[in-house]
């Protein structure tokens, strides 16, 4: 805490704060928790939301998740949280909490979890500490995630340098429920009970967001071991259930979970979200360590803890359910009309302060920012000069060597880690577009999910490269059959106390909010992630975003890939000579330079539109999208999936966009996607594109053991194959 907040404190309080109270702020006023840098941003997203735009939506920013109408009664919450700082200092648990605490966020919304993602970011593949963190990451998330039971449908992994000391772990949760089956997290009723229920707490997590996640690193690595949470999967899946079964049984007025800030954040936030006022009596806590002082169980973030607001009348009810379940649950003191949050420690008075003052009432910074001056020169240093392949001979090599490429490579030693069909609801994942999840049986309604973002555009134009993230999640969504509904986001960034950090932040959450006001989706929550850097290094801006989008019937979803020979290839959308942030540029010659690829959010729509048409129609058999590694990544990725090879001809597309072959292969232009159709369909199909607007082209037919380019090379899928997933392996010794 600054000396200026002190002084704010003091001002509030009108004395000297207790030191039970100081821990309550310092923690709640944290930059994790408060949002002091980016709440004069994050403003947009509320106010840049249409009437239109609120159609679906039930519950937006402020809850712990953000609720949409999905459609039949359903409805759909999701959330992505970041554990970026945990995840650098102690790996394994440090995911593992993620992922623990972003399912507790719409467990505390009344739903179901009904599955995960996780987009992740480390340093260089061949990096010592890479080889430290990485492994211990993934073995968190899937040891976490398979033990709740949770099926990890999708996310991301890339690779880049200005990670090495910052790796990023994001975290998202889906969960469903019925529309009445809806919870928020308020302490409403004078004489209601305050119950703490789940597992006891502990000497862990203390500091974790004020201290780890509000700070950067210094040199010298790891530290502040303490700080991270140790995570119980099974405790977990045993309060999941516990949870739904007093959700079912009505004994619950309201439930907020504890995440950061633990204790301190429930009380506070439950008496702000409410009447506003609550009487504790925090030594009836059950402690893992009785030697904890109030201000340390105050903060402690000890995991797999939830808080419930109960009356008096349902209290039997309720611990009849906690107790059939074996959950501890500890009446913790009651909801009061005093306006105030106040705690007892053995009768003491520790804390007395307006609950409000905690929660949400905390410094705001308007930090200043500006354009930092050596953006200039990056922007300007266009790809353009890079040496290009000259012969058909170089375009195969190529083209092999860019599917090994640490960021182009199979992700399948990560992605076996997880389960993806646990539940039996999952229709896709990985290393499909989107993962699809079956809500309804019955009608089979669905949605599909993705995440994304190319941290070189964001690196290159901020406001473009939020916008970019945007897009890419949305067509993902698309291509595989679903209608895009709502966003969630974790904006990834360095120190706010630097003003080109502050700028990148501004232009990032300004794009991102034009972008889904031109989309006409909602940004129902998210989480913003600050410091990470070490010393002055800062990880490049990375603004991940995921789109949620509803199926009506996840029979109909579309797969990445094609399954059988004779299916006519297209390719849609428009190809520009878009090199600046790609892939090619990065991989094969370390270039960051020039202006991303332009933006085109109409044809974004656009081309979700007719893809969800189409596939509703049964005229697609797969499709996948064109980004990272352009056409030739999506050709080999669509051909791996199944086994199944293509013959291609780029001569018409290169001629109507006036582009060459290597430009047709390995630009990174935006909407656009290749897709396979029956030949009977492939005049419907052509005329939906038409009739939507969307650019079409023939491009060839499916079939075969290898990818072949007409009058230019062939390369055999199992040379493809080789290369695809040896990268990894080969570089974690695996």
């Amino acid at each position: 805490m600054k000396a200026d907040e002190y002084e704010a404190v003091r001002k509030i309080l009108d004395r000297r704060p207790t030191g039970s109270e100081l821990a309550m702020y310092s923690v709640m006023w944290s930059e994790h928790c408060s949002y002091k840098s980016s709440k004069v941003h994050l403003r947009q997203f509320g106010e840049k939301t249409t009437d239109a735009m609120k159609e679906h939506l039930l519950v937006g920013i402020g809850e712990n998740a953000g609720v949409v109408d999905i459609g039949q009664g359903w409805a759909v919450t999701f959330k992505v949280e970041s554990h970026n700082h945990p995840s650098y200092v102690e790996p394994y648990q440090g995911a593992a909490t993620g992922v623990g605490g972003i399912v507790r966020d719409i467990i505390s919304m009344g739903a179901r979890p009904v599955a995960v993602m996780d987009p992740l970011r480390f340093g260089a593949l061949d990096h010592p500490d890479t080889h430290r963190v990485l492994p211990g990451i993934v073995a968190g998330i899937g040891g976490y995630g398979n033990c709740l039971g949770l099926p990890n449908i999708g996310g991301e992994v890339s690779f880049d340098p200005c990670y090495q000391g910052n790796p990023l772990v994001n975290a998202l949760a889906v969960g469903t429920m019925r529309h009445e089956d809806i919870h928020l997290a308020n302490a409403r009723g004078n004489g209601n009970l305050v119950v703490l229920f789940g597992a006891r707490t502990g000497g862990d997590g203390i500091g974790g967001a004020s201290i780890l996640a509000s700070d950067t690193f210094t040199e010298g690595g790891p530290t502040k071991r303490p700080a991270v949470q140790v995570g119980d999967p099974f405790a977990e899946k045993v309060l999941i259930e516990c949870c739904l079964d007093l959700f079912e049984a009505n004994v619950v007025q309201g439930i907020q979970d504890l995440g950061a800030a633990g204790l301190s954040c429930a009380f506070s936030e439950l008496a702000s979200n409410g009447d506003g006022g609550m009487l504790v009596h925090l030594d009836r806590a059950p402690l893992r360590d009785s030697t904890l002082a109030p201000e340390e169980i105050l903060m402690s973030e000890s995991q797999e803890r939830m808080m419930a607001v109960v009356t008096p009348e349902d209290l039997p009810g309720f611990l009849e359910i906690t107790t059939r379940w074996d959950v501890e649950a500890t009446v913790m003191g009651e909801v009061t009309e005093t306006g105030r949050l106040i705690v007892l420690w053995h009768g003491e008075t520790i804390v007395d302060v307006p609950p409000r003052s905690v929660a949400h009432d905390g410094p705001v910074y308007d930090r200043p920012y500006s354009r930092p001056e050596w953006l200039d020169a990056r922007q300007a240093d266009t790809p353009d000069h890079l040496p290009k392949p000259a012969t058909d001979d170089e375009l195969a090599a190529l083209v092999k060597t860019m599917v090994a490429t640490p960021n182009l490579a199979s992700r399948n030693w990560i992605t076996q880690q997880y389960d993806r069909y646990v539940q039996g609801n999952t229709a896709q994942a990985m290393p499909d577009d989107a993962g699809v999840l079956r809500v309804d049986e019955e009608s089979g309604l669905g949605v599909a999910i993705a995440t994304d973002c190319n941290q070189r555009f964001a690196a290159l134009d901020p406001y473009t490269g939020a916008q970019l993230a945007l897009a890419e999640a949305y067509r993902n969504v698309g291509v595989a059959g679903g209608r895009p509904l709502a966003v969630t986001d974790c904006l990834n960034f360095g120190s706010p106390e630097d003003p080109a950090v502050m700028w990148q932040f501004a232009e990032a959450v300004r794009g991102l909010a034009d972008g889904c006001q031109q989309l006409g989706i909602p940004v129902t929550g998210g989480n913003v992630s600050l410091y990470n850097q070490t010393g002055s290094t800062a990880i490049h801006p990375t603004p991940v975003v995921g789109v949620l989008g509803v199926l009506d019937d996840v029979a109909r979803r579309t797969p990445s890939g094609w399954r059988a020979d004779g299916a006519q290839l297209f390719l849609l959308g428009t190809t520009r000579a878009e090199f600046a942030g790609s892939e090619w540029a990065w991989s094969q010659h370390q270039h960051l330079g020039g202006l991303p690829p332009q933006v085109d959010l109409e044809a974004e729509r656009a081309l979700a539109g007719v893809m969800a048409s189409a596939a509703d129609g049964g005229l697609v058999l797969a499709a996948h999208d064109l980004s990272d590694g352009g056409l030739a990544q999506a050709l080999v990725e669509s051909s791996l999936r199944f086994g199944v090879g293509a013959t291609v001809s780029l001569e018409e597309a290169a001629g109507r966009d006036g582009v060459d072959a290597f430009t047709l292969l390995f630009s990174e232009s935006t909407a656009r996607a290749v897709v396979a159709v029956k030949p009977e369909n492939a005049a419907a199909f052509t005329q939906a594109c038409a009739a939507g607007r969307v650019p079409v082209v023939a491009l060839g037919s499916t079939g075969g053991d290898s990818l072949t380019v007409d009058g230019r090379f062939a390369l055999p899928l199992d040379e493809l194959r080789a290369a695809h997933e040896a990268t990894l392996p080969e570089a974690l010794n695996a």
